[in-house]
């Protein structure tokens, strides 16, 4: 049997990959989508206390989760946000609001990439703790929304985005993984 505390250990650890990925300036505004149990935004958070955090997670049992880990290790600047990824990406608050923003396994790369790429500014990144090869074959989806895989480091798959997303993404809910680009 497996020791649950050296997984849990794991994907912090694994959560703070993402440190090495980008030089980060600790003032970000970071959205971390498909946050499920708070990996990896909330140890980003802990690293970067100066971060801005909104934590994306549509499943209302995860998302009270979350809320009550960011109050309990009280944690600033933390947005809970329990919509869908499709109706963050068209609020007007949220869309090309955010420096970075990280996703690990919120989906397949065409389908994360169409949840997350609305969400960044033009000069922004999306870090995904992902395989590289999957996002390079969402080459052509990553085109559509604005962005273009730069580099893999550390088994984060590095996405800068060069302009503006189209008004059509991200698409109304549940088509992007019915029909991903």
């Amino acid at each position: 049997m497996r020791d649950p505390a050296l997984a849990w250990d794991r994907l912090v650890l694994s959560s703070l990959t993402l440190l090495d990925a980008h030089d980060w300036s600790g003032s970000e505004r970071v959205a971390d989508v498909g946050s499920g149990g708070g990996l990896p935004g909330i140890p980003l958070k802990i690293a970067l206390p100066g971060i801005h955090l909104t934590l994306v997670e549509s499943d209302q049992k995860k998302a009270g989760f979350l809320r009550d880990a960011v109050s309990s290790l009280g944690l600033a600047d933390v947005e809970v946000d329990s919509r869908r990824a499709e109706e963050i990406g068209r609020d007007p608050a949220h869309r090309e609001a955010y420096d970075v923003v990280v996703t690990r396994a919120a989906a397949k790369a065409p389908v994360a990439a169409e949840y997350c790429m609305p969400l960044l500014r033009v000069g922004g990144l999306l870090l995904a703790q992902a395989r590289s090869e999957d996002f390079r074959a969402a080459a052509r989806a990553l085109g559509q929304l604005g962005g273009r895989m730069r580099h893999e480091k550390s088994g984060v798959v590095v996405i800068g985005k060069g302009r503006p997303t189209p008004d059509a993404f991200p698409r109304r809910v549940g088509v992007p993984g019915k029909r991903p680009l």
